[in-house]
């Protein structure tokens, strides 16, 4: 038996990418600040990273003002659910064929 990577996803190979989709998948929703402290990544690290997850239709992003500042909040999409649990479905697979 071959490995099959067909479900595997470039997009999910960035550490911070990969970490906001397991929060997200975790989580209803996820603001800004709160991924940020969560992770532990600089603002522009992850804006350019939510960026590319928005950018593939795997995230939304809802802006709204909360007494008057910013708030950004984020959530998953369908798509990105599927995605992401495919994506975890042959990085299993790989590890199973690595112990058989």
């Amino acid at each position: 038996m071959g490995l099959d990577l067909s479900l595997y996803n470039k997009v999910f190979e960035n550490r911070v990418r990969l970490q906001i989709m397991g929060v997200l998948l975790a989580n209803e929703e996820y603001d800004f600040s709160s991924l940020k402290d969560l992770l532990e990544v600089t603002d522009g690290n992850l804006a350019s990273n939510l960026k590319t997850l928005e950018k593939e239709g795997y995230i939304l992003v809802e802006k709204s003002f909360v007494e008057r500042k910013p708030n950004t909040r984020y959530k998953k999409t369908d798509k990105g659910q599927k995605a992401f649990e495919q994506h975890l479905a042959a990085l299993e697979n790989l590890i199973k064929l690595q112990y058989k």
